[in-house]
């Protein structure tokens, strides 16, 4: 068998990273937001209106303690002070009811709102061109797509709510001061303006420095999935020692944002603290002066001081949740970021007219190195079986992926039906032409749910042809059959296994076009051959490209084309090959070992 070629995507990664997905501006981010509260303004609203009235009922307390206050000085009876105590505590028992009621609606509304962030973003990632994601890297899209997501869940269910419900009662403690009295309610806005001032300092850096320490940790898992997929090709090619320097370079930078982000609030928490100590200690200074000089009364000056220390409660709730948001903020902008990619010329692109595939004049060079594809010339007729084979390192799977459009020639043309491959939108992409690599997935689920991906309509007997094609009726013999359960909690597959599930799912997409990179690379070569021939057979008027890493694929093939040194160098039948005694007929003879042909 050849080894990997080194221009495989898994054998390095970095120049994945060159092409970051967007992100959204603050401006996209605020509508985003607002559509998501579109989506159930009345559970936002019934949580607007329970909010203030829990902070109304919060207001309550303090004034009635400065009452009892001046009553007890002004030598009042017992009942007087009971009643007040009463209505002291029926009032924190209704806040305390209002509050919770207004959380449990805005926890609901954040659960919905994280459903449908999670069904778009799902949705966005299943329409951008793989070719979108290829150059951005699949590290980036996954840490989206988990901690991203994961990080505004959070925030939707959690702290949004408390914000707001903090929010409103701090606006109302303010109110009630001024009210009060005007000079001790300067000391509130006091607290308010120090406040800002941190945070306004906090949010200049912090939006930048999130944003660094998410792309620093996409660019991490992109390496580390990187040499974990090239395990085998890393290992052939002794590229541990880069590989392990690679990561180390990744580490240091997640490490270097991190430190950024934790200086940040090691400022923003002291600062926090001392704005609201200070303003507290003018209170209490201040009224003692009023009350020597008879302009307050000593209930006043308790009831504000007991505003100011009822004041710190939500400050400190939202100030605490500044650091979450900032840094969900962040994840919002990534998240909402991938509905930015262009896909206007996508959705402008012509339908194919017919089957046949065209290479002209294909050149193509990955990010920092030189060409891998030197002026490729290749038709392919509709329903013929070509192999394309060659040493390693000569461009067989980077052919392969322009022909299946995860990438564009920067010179040349590669057309199906005269268009564009790379310019297909996705959905035309998949009726057309599709990749199958060694990279598969088994889903936990069902047998049926696992092939059933491919055509959501198909039926059982659909699903059982599919699987019998391509020698997998193992899955039909588990107990429960098409039903029996895959993945973690059921039937462990192996990867010949999980291989075949991937085959059937094409068998049952049924497009014109296959290009088959490795794809029964992990299946012993009995069931293999069987697999192949069984593909064929299925996709019998077919067009199958498959890129042999095994040459007895292409001794089953109709035409072989020959890649050396990323040009094509031959192209003919397998007995023409041979006999014409060029590189293919070298690599025949290596492949049986030097034995006769």
């Amino acid at each position: 068998m050849i080894p990997n070629e080194p221009e495989e995507p898994a054998a390095g990664g970095a120049r994945t990273h060159g092409r970051a997905l967007p992100i959204a501006s603050p401006a996209q981010v605020g509508r985003a937001a607002l559509r998501l509260v579109r989506l159930a303004p009345g559970p936002f609203t019934a949580m607007m209106v329970l909010n203030a009235l829990a902070a109304g009922a919060g207001l309550v307390s303090p004034w009635l303690l400065g009452d009892i206050v001046d009553e007890v000085t002004a030598g009042t009876s017992v009942a007087t002070v009971d009643r007040l105590a009463l209505a002291i505590l029926g009032f924190a028992l209704a806040q305390l009811l209002l509050a919770r009621w207004a959380r449990h609606i805005g926890h609901r509304f954040g659960e919905r709102a994280l459903a449908h962030v999670r069904e778009e973003f799902t949705d966005r990632a299943l329409n951008t061109p793989a070719s979108v994601v290829e150059r951005a890297g699949t590290g980036d899209l996954t840490t989206r797509g988990t901690t991203d997501v994961a990080a505004l869940g959070v925030t939707l269910r959690d702290a949004a709510p408390d914000v707001f419900v903090n929010g409103v009662q701090a606006l109302f403690i303010i109110g009630a001061l001024v009210v009060l009295d005007p000079l001790l309610g300067l000391f509130g806005l006091l607290v308010l303006i120090g406040c800002w001032l941190v945070v306004r300092w906090y949010l200049r850096h912090a939006l930048g420095g999130y944003l660094a320490e998410g792309e620093a940790n996409s660019h991490l898992a992109e390496q580390l999935a990187a040499t974990a997929t090239g395990a085998r090709t890393v290992e052939a090619l002794r590229l541990q020692r880069q590989r392990v320097d690679a990561a180390q370079d990744a580490v240091d930078a997640c490490v270097r944002t991190r430190l950024r982000t934790l200086f940040l609030r090691s400022v923003l928490y002291p600062g926090l603290d001392v704005a609201q100590v200070v303003p507290l200690a003018g209170v209490l200074l201040v009224g003692a002066v009023l009350i020597d000089r008879g302009t307050v009364t000593l209930g006043a000056v308790v009831a504000a001081a007991l505003y100011l220390r009822q004041l710190a409660q939500p400050l400190e709730a939202v100030l605490d949740r500044v650091e979450e948001l900032q840094s969900s903020g962040a994840s919002f902008a990534r998240v909402e970021g991938l509905g930015l990619v262009d896909r206007t010329d996508l959705a402008a692109s012509p339908t194919p007219d017919g089957d046949r595939i065209e290479v002209t004049g294909a050149r193509f060079a990955y990010e920092g190195g030189g060409d891998v594809l030197r002026g490729v010339d290749l038709t392919v007729r509709p329903g013929e079986h070509l192999a394309v084979v060659g040493p390693s390192g000569a461009g067989k799977t980077t052919l392969g992926r322009l022909l299946a459009g995860l990438d564009a020639p920067h010179a040349g043309t590669v057309s199906v039906g005269g268009v564009p491959v790379a310019d297909l939108d996705p959905v035309q992409l998949r009726r057309h032409i599709v990749l199958v690599t060694q990279e598969h997935h088994v889903f936990i689920g069902t047998v049926r749910d696992n092939v059933q991906i491919a055509a959501p309509a198909a039926t059982d007997d659909e699903l059982t042809a599919a699987l019998v094609a391509v020698g997998a009726q193992w899955a039909l013999e588990l107990p429960g059959g098409l039903d029996a359960e895959l993945g973690a909690g059921g039937h462990p597959t192996d990867g010949a296994q999980a291989q075949q599930l991937a085959l059937a799912r094409v068998v049952l997409a049924n497009p014109h076009t296959l290009v088959l990179d490795e794809a029964t690379a992990l299946l012993d070569p009995r069931t293999a051959r069987h697999a192949e021939r069984a593909l064929a057979a299925v996709l019998k008027g077919r067009t199958v490209i498959a890129v042999a890493h095994r040459l007895q694929t292409a001794h089953d093939a109709d035409r072989v084309a020959v890649m050396e040194d990323g040009r094509l160098t031959e192209l003919g039948t397998h007995d023409e090959l041979v006999a014409a005694g060029g590189a293919y007929a070298a690599l025949w003879d290596s492949w049986h070992g030097g034995t006769p042909r």
